[in-house]
C-alpha cells in the first residue's frame, strides 16, 4: 500500500492542478466573479483533499482485503472515480448552495458539472500517478508473470 508521505504527495498535486484547471472553467460555464469561482474552488479541493486521503485509503484497505493487491483494473478505476465524486457531491452540495446563495437544484448542477469534470479529470490524474509513481509490488507481480 501507498505511505502517508505518498498518500499526501497525491492529494495535494491533485488539488493544485485541479485548482488551476477548474477555477477559470467554473467562473466561465456558471458566470460566476473571478472571486466567487476562487472560492468554491477551493473550498471545494480543500474539502476534497480531505475527503481523497479518507477515501483512498479505505479503498485500498478493501481492496486489498478483497483482492489482495490495490492494484486496479480499467473498471475498477472508473468505479473508484465515481464513487469518489458521489461522496464529495453530497458533501459539497449544501455548502455551495449556502455560499452562492442559491437553490439546492441550481447548486446541484453546478456540483454535478464540476463533479463531472473532476471525475474525468481524477481518471486521467490517478491514471499518469500511479504509472509516475508505481508500487513495487506491482513491478515483481509483472516480473513474475
Amino acid at each position: 500500500m501507498r505511505t502517508t508521505a505518498d498518500r499526501i504527495r497525491h492529494a495535494i498535486s491533485f488539488e493544485l492542478i485541479g485548482i488551476l484547471l477548474a477555477t477559470p472553467l467554473a467562473a466561465f460555464a456558471f458566470h460566476l466573479e473571478g472571486g466567487d469561482s476562487v472560492v468554491v474552488v477551493v473550498a471545494s479541493a480543500t474539502v476534497a483533499m480531505l475527503w481523497n486521503y479518507v477515501y483512498n485509503l479505505g479503498f485500498d484497505h478493501v481492496m486489498q482485503h478483497f483482492r489482495g493487491t490495490t492494484e486496479k483494473t480499467k473498471i475498477i478505476r472508473v468505479f473508484h472515480a465515481i464513487l469518489f465524486e458521489l461522496g464529495l457531491l453530497a458533501i459539497m452540495l449544501p455548502m455551495i448552495a449556502w455560499y452562492l446563495q442559491i437553490g439546492l437544484w441550481q447548486a446541484f448542477i453546478m456540483d454535478l458539472g464540476l463533479a463531472i469534470f473532476y471525475m474525468v479529470y481524477a481518471l486521467v490524474f490517478n491514471w499518469a500517478y500511479d504509472r509516475v509513481f508505481p508500487l513495487p509490488e506491482w513491478q515483481e507481480g509483472k516480473a513474475e508473470a
